[in-house]
């Protein structure tokens, strides 16, 4: 799909990797919404790169929609999705005080990740499969977030290893489901990149960290995740794939 003037929607544009996704596709021409739980952080990137904020809760059907629908009317409808809206937790399952962690840390993140992710796309897809086909009767590609923790979690990453291992699960039979529809569906499994919540860590321990990925020994760039995913769209044959992008990177139990 050429991204040259293409409405495009980004979850969690509104800082890190979500946020260098929406100027990647901005700068490649195309009509980007910013659908973000923060509208400050939204609406200030969409200024930026002259696309639309708005605010949106992943995780409510009713939020997404109105959302969608909100872009569609500025920009219409969308043929792409970034799917980049995603939380952390670190709970140990017994902590140090004996007692178990409680349930709704663990649901919360898998709602806001996996579930969120879902919900997205189904609405997505609803509309998506509406717009006339392109090439190949292409309609759309979505690319999701997930993570290396999908595959090699860390002790206390229970929840975020399960969402993100939910969300790369999902990929394949999404992406056949949505064949019929010419809507194309792949993941991105990013490692350790430089975004402002991991730049936030003592110096120390973010050259740990970077020197623990095999090469280049460093964090990864916001921008190189935007590059790729921008390139998942605009290559029509990549499809129902998981990528890991992380330098080799495979996690320690800690």
């Amino acid at each position: 799909m050429n991204i040259q003037g293409q409405a495009a929607l980004v979850t969690g544009g509104g800082s890190g990797l979500g946020e260098a996704t929406a100027r990647e596709l901005a700068r490649l021409g195309a009509k980007v919404a910013i659908l973000d739980v923060n509208l400050v952080n939204a609406q200030k990137v969409a200024a930026e790169i002259g696309g639309i904020g708005i605010q949106c809760d992943v995780t409510n059907g009713d939020s997404v929609q109105a959302a969608i629908s909100e872009a569609a009317a500025a920009h219409g409808p969308a043929r792409i999705l970034m799917q980049i809206a995603g939380i952390g937790s670190a709970k140990r399952v017994v902590g140090k005080d004996g007692n178990a962690a409680p349930l709704e840390d663990f649901a919360k993140v898998v709602n806001v990740n996996l579930i969120g992710t879902y919900n997205v796309a189904r609405l997505f897809a609803a509309a998506c499969a509406k717009t006339e086909p392109g090439e190949d009767g292409e309609r759309g590609a979505m690319v999701f977030t997930a993570s290396v923790a999908a595959f090699d979690g860390q002790v206390g990453q229970q929840a975020y290893s399960a969402s993100k291992a939910g969300v790369a699960g999902m990929t394949l039979p999404m992406a056949r489901d949505l064949a019929q529809h010419g809507i194309r569906v792949c993941t991105i499994a990013p490692g350790l990149f430089a975004t402002p919540l991991l730049r936030t860590l003592p110096e120390p321990i973010q050259a740990s960290l970077a020197a623990s990925i095999p090469f280049p020994a460093r964090l990864g760039k916001p921008e190189e995740f935007a590059q790729l995913a921008c390139h998942i769209v605009s290559n029509g044959h990549l499809n129902g794939e998981v990528i890991r992008l992380d330098g080799a990177l495979r996690m320690a139990p800690r």
